[in-house]
């Protein structure tokens, strides 16, 4: 790991990800957990302060980015749930199957390597009644937007943690082993090729195929 990913880039992350709309973003999803709940990706803990602690057991946060802790780890005190972070990948904290009631996801797919595969392991620790909530920015419907999003994919990444602007959120996410229950779509403040957002709440498809 070079200074810049080190030091530079996690504050770099955590200023850009807490920004006004993107943390009223986070808002509308995070309260909605409950149980016992794996964030992926929960990078500096900025969901931390919009878990409700009446309705949320515990929290599991995965996020290989082992220097990202420092500032999770400041805020995961200052709230009454109990958090544990564990500097690895989805499939690198060997749950057992069917054990999370709830799944939080927030601008966090992006940056995966094989999201398929991370998101078919997020299905199979998921209960069959869990949830899985959302909040990603990805793939724009219009036609101009996206090809932008195309063009500065391969600059945009290496500067930005891995980031990828072009995702298909929905279709990575139907791919990976999830129905999705709700989802909005909307444009938040700023360039458009960086700020397309898919939110909302999604069940893994063993559960709908129990119901036949």
């Amino acid at each position: 790991m070079n200074p810049y990913e080190r030091y530079v880039l996690p504050k770099m992350i955590d200023m850009a990800c807490g920004m006004g709309e993107v943390m009223s973003a986070r808002a509308k999803v995070v309260p909605q957990a409950v149980g016992e709940v794996l964030e992926i990706g929960i990078g500096s803990g900025l969901n931390l302060q919009f878990y409700d602690p009446q309705k949320v057991s515990a929290i599991i946060g995965v996020d290989p980015a082992a220097q990202m802790q420092t500032l999770a780890r400041k805020r995961a005190a200052a709230i009454d749930t109990s958090v544990e972070m564990i500097a690895a990948d989805v499939q690198g904290i060997h749950a057992e199957t069917d054990r999370f009631d709830t799944i939080v996801m927030t601008f966090t797919l992006c940056s995966i390597d094989d999201p398929i595969s991370t998101l078919q392991e997020m299905a199979r620790v998921l209960k069959p009644n869990g949830k899985l909530l959302f909040c990603e920015h990805g793939l724009a419907p219009e036609p101009s937007v996206e090809r932008w999003q195309h063009r500065l994919t391969p600059f945009w990444k290496p500067i930005a943690g891995g980031c990828r602007l072009n995702r298909d959120i929905p279709a990575l996410m139907q791919a990976g082993g999830f129905i999705i229950e709700e989802l909005n779509a909307e444009y938040l403040s700023g360039l458009r090729p960086m700020s397309y957002v898919y939110s909302g709440s999604a069940y893994k498809a063993v559960k709908l195929n129990k119901k036949r």
